[in-house]
Parts: C-alpha cells; structure tokens; sequence
C-alpha cells in the first residue's frame, strides 16, 4: 500500500517545472532584498518609537498628581519660612515642619522635579509669566527682578511656570 501512495508523490516530483518560473532577475531579486532591508528598519524604528514614547507615557503619568503637590509644597515652605522668622516659636513645631519639608524637598528630587531659576536672570517666555513690570536702573531691560511664585519643571519639561517681576530700563 505505501507504495501506491509513494507513486504519485513521485509523479509530482518527476514533473519539469520552467526554469523561469523559479529563477528570479537580479534586478528582481536586489528589489526583494530592499524591500525586505527596508521593512525591517522600519519595524525596527516603530519598535524603538513605541518603546520611547511608553517611556515617556511613565515618566509623566504622574504630572497632575505633582502639579497639585506643588501647591503644597510651596504651602509648606512658605510656612516654614513664617515660623522660623517668627520670635518664641515652639522648636520642636519648627524641626517638625523642616523634617515634613525636606521630606517632600526628597520626594519631588525622586521625580525629577526641579524648581526654575529666575531672579537676576533674563526673562523667558517658555518657563516664565511675567504679572509685573517695574521701571528701573538697577536691573537691565529684560531681566527678572523678583520671583512672586516658583515654577517648576519634570524631567527637563515645564509643569508650572515662574510667577516674575521683569525691569524695565527708564529711558
């Protein structure tokens, strides 16, 4: 019985198949080669482009739990700064605030967040907000006189901008 099976299996394979149905061009072939050389970088990139922005996607997910943190945060400096000026305060009260302060001075360092330096530098539109102008010599046109809120970035991008007071140069 195996042979009756075998015969057809080797008629099939007896049979002439064209030579140009099998061979490819060179030409034919070189463009199979690009085409494949060239999905593959592209597999590859959209890879690397998916695997960033997932990245991206964790490293701020947590943006709008942080922007309301700040408020806090500023809050609590604030207060600390109040206290530690203040005559006959309780010390205990004071090393408590400072121990929950630079509890949260840790906290914000863990996720990359870093306040925006502006007084005494030049203004600018992408980290800072300008509420006043003031006219006057000390400063140089331009220049941020006083800081009236803190801005802070995540990860090198802007979460809250500076509050600022800018100079401008009496003419």
């Amino acid at each position: 019985m195996e042979e009756n099976n075998s015969k057809p299996q080797e008629e099939i394979l007896s049979q002439e198949i064209p030579v140009e149905t099998v061979t490819k061009t060179p030409d034919e072939t070189l463009l199979y080669k690009d085409k494949y050389v060239r999905l593959l970088a592209e597999f590859d990139n959209m890879r690397k482009r998916h695997e960033r922005e997932r990245m991206e996607l964790i490293k701020y997910a947590h943006e709008e739990v942080i922007i309301e943190c700040l408020k806090l945060y500023d809050d609590l400096d604030r207060s600390l700064l109040a206290f530690k000026s203040k005559e006959g305060m309780d010390v205990n009260l004071v090393k408590g605030l400072e121990m929950v302060y630079n509890n949260m001075k840790e906290l914000m360092g863990k996720y990359e967040v870093k306040p925006i330096e502006a007084k005494g530098k030049p203004f600018d539109p992408n980290a800072q907000e300008v509420l006043m102008q003031q006219e006057t010599a000390e400063f140089p046109d331009g220049v941020v006189m006083e800081e009236l809120e803190k801005g802070y970035t995540l990860g090198g991008r802007v979460v809250r901008t500076a509050k600022v007071k800018v100079a401008r140069n009496i003419t």
